[in-house]
């Protein structure tokens, strides 16, 4: 009898993104399969380099080099203060693959439709990098993608967590990191316009991660809650508190996977 399939759903939460390599460090460290994944905002990206089969020193490696510049830079649009068109160039640098029909597992990332509030799930084909841009497209700080004639941002404006949309994609099993639910108790004040708009969108879309927790069978919530979505310079921190958390989590992870007739290294 075959295993049931084991999928990951990555919260958005911009730097506090870097979280999710440490869960990730831990669960390649025991053995446990990924079978499928999706991501919302900065969880995409993860979720890509998951798809695209990049090794974790790989992803550590892209996670190491990436600055703000490497984000956004300044856009004449009127639907938007940066241009996030560095991010994918730089991401198109590091990804194995660029389109999603190539990807080595079932991947989606999560965006939403600003004219209708509507969540657009991007999946099974078409640009990879395309659909990471959109679903990091923060409303009112970057530019808006397009998809045809349909304008496409931050899916985190919908459904920051995708618990359900990995269910969707053929999950049995669902473990989720939501980088967002810790909340915030910052030692110091956002210093960037970008932090100032993150930290008080963070207020807003915290509660709906709370909604997808019941579509989950494991929540993995890094305590991050002292560290600002701006700052990129934490990442070492980011990543190291994403490993503790996971840690913490590993009993319930592996009696999970067991019961699924999946395969993790012993105690």
């Amino acid at each position: 009898m075959s295993r049931k399939k084991i999928g990951l759903a990555l919260s958005g939460g911009a730097a506090r993104g870097f979280a999710h390599i440490g869960v990730l460090k831990v669960l390649i460290e025991n053995n446990i399969p990924i079978d499928m994944v999706a991501g919302t905002s900065a969880g995409s990206i993860v979720a890509a380099a998951i798809a695209s089969g990049m090794s974790l020193d790989e992803i550590l490696k892209m996670a190491d080099g990436i600055g703000w510049a490497d984000v956004g830079r300044p856009s004449l649009s009127p639907m938007g203060l940066l241009s996030n068109a560095p991010l994918g160039r730089y991401l198109a640098r590091h990804f194995p693959h660029h389109t999603i029909e190539d990807l080595d597992i079932p991947f989606a990332a999560l965006a939403c439709d600003p004219m209708t509030g509507e969540e657009v799930v991007l999946r099974d084909s078409g640009d990879l990098v395309h659909a990471i841009r959109a679903s990091c497209a923060v409303p009112g700080i970057f530019v808006p993608l397009k998809d045809g004639t349909q304008l496409l941002v931050d899916g985190g404006a919908t459904k920051p967590l995708p618990c359900d949309t990995v269910r969707d994609l053929g999950a049995d099993v669902v473990i989720a990191i939501d980088v967002l639910a810790c909340g915030s108790n910052f030692r110091s004040n956002p210093r960037t316009a970008l932090g100032v708009t993150i930290m008080s969108a963070m207020t807003l879309i915290r509660m709906a991660t709370m909604f997808q927790h019941i579509h989950a069978d494991v929540v993995i919530a890094p305590e991050i809650a002292h560290l600002r979505p701006d700052e990129l310079g934490k990442r070492d921190e980011f990543i190291k508190l994403g490993e503790e958390a996971a840690r913490q989590k590993l009993d319930e992870i592996k009696s999970v996977v067991c019961a699924a007739g999946g395969q993790s290294s012993a105690e």
